[in-house]
This record gives structure tokens, sequence and C-alpha cells, in this order.
């Protein structure tokens, strides 16, 4: 039982679209992770997904509308639902995902991470 300071944590890296794992809970697992730029649509066919903002700001489209998410605010994205996350700025973000969640959900490219580092 030691606690986190998510300040260390991203500190320790300066990539995007990359999670890192530094909890796990229950079968789910704490990620954090920084994002600039536009990812892609896709969907998780039985996760849903927390994106819980630590600075800046995140856009999260969906087909009908689009959201956007700044610091201390989160949202939670349905399993099933298609989106797309988009960062005009560097964004820093805490995920809460079950263990079994694929960060590029129902599609596979040059983005997705099938084992991700623990820090």
């Amino acid at each position: 039982m030691e606690k986190i300071n998510l300040k260390e944590k991203f500190a320790q890296f300066t990539d995007h679209w990359n999670p890192r794992i530094i909890g796990e809970l229950n079968g789910q697992q704490v990620k954090v992770t920084k994002l600039k730029g536009e990812f892609f649509w896709h969907h998780h066919e039985h996760e849903d997904e927390l994106f819980l903002i630590i600075k800046g700001k995140l856009k999260i489209e969906f087909r009908d509308k689009t959201v956007e998410i700044g610091e201390g605010e989160f949202i939670i994205v349905p399993r099933g639902v298609e989106h797309r996350p988009v960062a005009d700025e560097e964004v820093e973000v805490m995920l809460f995902e079950p263990a079994s969640t694929l960060n590029t959900g129902n599609v596979e490219n040059e983005r997705t991470k099938r084992v991700l580092d623990k820090i």
C-alpha cells in the first residue's frame, strides 16, 4: 500500500497514445497517458471506458456530438459506443478500464498496445 504521485508518473514519459499501468484493483487497471492530435474512430465491444483529465483539454467526438472535457472532469464512454479522442494540445489523462481493454478497441493498427508498461 503505497501512494501514487501523478506528477511523478507523468514525468516518466513524453510520448503520446501509449498508456502505462500505474495501479490495479478488482480486475480494473488505472492507466496514465499523454495524448496529442487525433486518434481514430473505434469502440470497445465489452468494456466501458473512463477518461479523467489531469491536465489540458480533451475532445471526445461521437457520431452525433462532441464533448469537451477539462482538468478535473471525466467522461465515461459506454461499451459499444463509437468515439474518437482529439487533443489539440498535449493532454494528461488517467484511464480506468477493465484489464482486458485494448487501447484501440475494435481496430488493430500501429497504435495498438497489447502489452503495457507498468510504471
